[in-house]
């Protein structure tokens, strides 16, 4: 059976086909780093280390990039606001750095695999200029008629604009990136922003233009060719992102002669009590919070359970009905492991030990209904449905004593938790399957926590105790205690 795969830009499931035989090359649009991560981050981050995994069980070679956005104007903005209303002395940068950390620590903790390169916006000023040049003396692009440096994309330029998402040119919203001052048309956006009075000097590059910084939009098409090539297998990313986002990224790259992706796939949203997760709604669930209410691996097990094209649910209830059904997981492997006890023979049982115990990925011993799943548009809930069924065999193979039907369907939980990286007897998850008590687990909330204790621990210096009793709140409503001491602020789960 052939891999499929839903491509956002035929708007079909279609049969995906590596550009180079048994190698992948896959781009993903990774966080803009201006505050702490949430679900919809993480659920994003799960998609993805799901399709890399399955494409490397199928005896793939994969090479994931996935950037970090480290200068844009939600950072500067963020920035400027705490230094305005908190009186914080962050510089942009810093904070860019500190909130990637927190973003790596979160991935960490859910065991999604690092990127085989995470290349950052600002180390790739260089080729995002070029891009800007190439896009200039073809035709498609303009320098600012006000004088500035800024440079814009003319969408007009390009009569395939709008391709990806279906849409129209003159049906288009304008471009809300940047102000309309010097653009031929409000849709046109921008490539190159002039640096502007009253930011930081050292949010400025030079370039032919003048100073400045790159558009959102040039630094993914520059990164993904940089490292995948002028054209590669499969961009990904949200279903938030494809307009403008990845419009803007398929005219210009495309624009610029290079083929870019030959597939798009994007990942469903998060709702939260039946509504979009948004900040101005103040529904967000924030990484830190969701660690210190359940095991990583359940909240692993919870965000890749829903189709990743499908809109993920999250209620009240979400977590510890995911913990129930990870637990049966759980509960027919320890059966299994300690079955051989009943028998007489010392050595009876030693192949149900071995069975459970394994790690590696075997792919022989997959079900071939979890394969034609995974196969099948990467269908995790039809996986899912295969796995359970496996256990209720493999429970019922232990009540009937039948040792080798049980080790049989072990060896296919195993197999199938490995693939969606779910196997609680890795040594990944070996020191943090009790939540936040230990290992990899602890160390991911233990960054988390204390990068929210620093913002406290200035707030109250500065006298702002109204954002420092806001940050206690939100780690008490998260179950973490805090305590004063005269050699600062102590932290426990309560």
């Amino acid at each position: 059976m052939k891999q499929r795969i839903y491509d956002s830009h035929a708007q079909e499931v279609v049969d995906f086909v590596p550009r180079e035989p048994g190698r992948v090359g896959l781009y993903v649009c990774g966080p803009t780093v201006q505050s702490a991560p949430h679900i919809g981050h993480l659920r994003s981050a799960l998609v993805y280390d799901q399709m890399r995994r399955w494409f490397a069980v199928t005896g793939h070679e994969v090479t994931l990039i996935r950037n970090v956005t480290d200068i844009d104007d939600k950072i500067l903005d963020h920035a400027r606001r705490a230094q305005e209303e908190d009186g914080a002395s962050e510089a942009w940068w810093a904070l860019a750095y500190r909130v990637e950390r927190e973003f790596t620590a979160a991935y960490d903790a859910l065991g999604v695999l690092a990127p085989t390169y995470e290349p950052r916006a600002t180390a790739n000023i260089r080729e995002m200029i070029a891009l800007i040049e190439r896009l200039v003396e073809r035709g498609h692009a303009y320098p600012a008629a006000d004088g500035s440096a800024s440079v814009y994309f003319d969408t007009a330029s390009w009569p395939a604009y709008g391709a990806l998402t279906r849409q129209r040119r003159e049906q288009m919203e304008d471009a809300a990136d940047s102000e309309p001052v010097g653009k031929r048309d409000p849709r046109d956006f921008a490539l190159w922003k002039a640096h502007r009075a009253g930011e930081p000097e050292s949010a400025a590059w030079p370039s032919p233009w003048g100073p400045g910084r790159p558009g959102w939009h040039i630094e993914c098409s520059a990164m993904a060719t940089r490292y995948l090539g002028e054209e590669f297998d499969i961009h990904g990313g949200g279903l938030d992102l494809r307009f403008p986002h990845h419009e803007n990224e398929l005219a210009q790259s495309q624009a610029a002669g290079q083929a870019f992706a030959r597939h798009w796939i994007h990942n469903g949203l998060v709702n939260t009590g039946g509504q979009k997760m948004s900040k101005s709604l103040g529904n967000s669930l924030f990484a830190a919070d969701l660690l210190a209410r359940a095991r990583p691996i359940v909240l692993r097990y919870f965000l890749g359970s829903a189709h990743y094209r499908s809109v993920l649910e999250f209620s009240d209830g979400s977590l510890a009905e995911a913990d129930a059904a990870f637990s049966r997981i759980e509960g027919f492997l320890d059966r299994a492991e300690g079955f051989g006890n009943a028998f007489h023979d010392p050595a009876d049982g030693a192949e149900l030990r071995e069975a459970v115990s394994e790690t590696a990925v075997r792919a022989e011993h997959l079900p071939a209904e979890f394969s034609a799943a995974m196969r099948d548009d990467f269908a995790v809930p039809q996986a899912l449905a295969a796995l359970h069924g496996a256990v209720r065999a493999g429970n019922a193979a232990i009540d009937e004593g039948d040792e080798a039907a049980a080790a049989a369907r072990a060896r296919e939980v195993v197999a199938m938790l490995g693939v969606l990286g779910l196997n609680p007897r890795d040594p990944r998850w070996a020191s943090g399957t009790d939540g936040a008590g230990g290992g990899a687990a602890e160390a991911a909330l233990d960054s988390l926590v204390e990068d929210l204790l620093a913002q406290r621990t200035a707030a109250r210096a500065d006298r702002d105790f109204a954002t420092s009793d806001a940050i206690r709140d939100r780690l008490a409503a998260a179950g973490i205690a805090l305590e004063d001491t005269p050699n600062g602020p102590r932290w426990s789960l309560t």
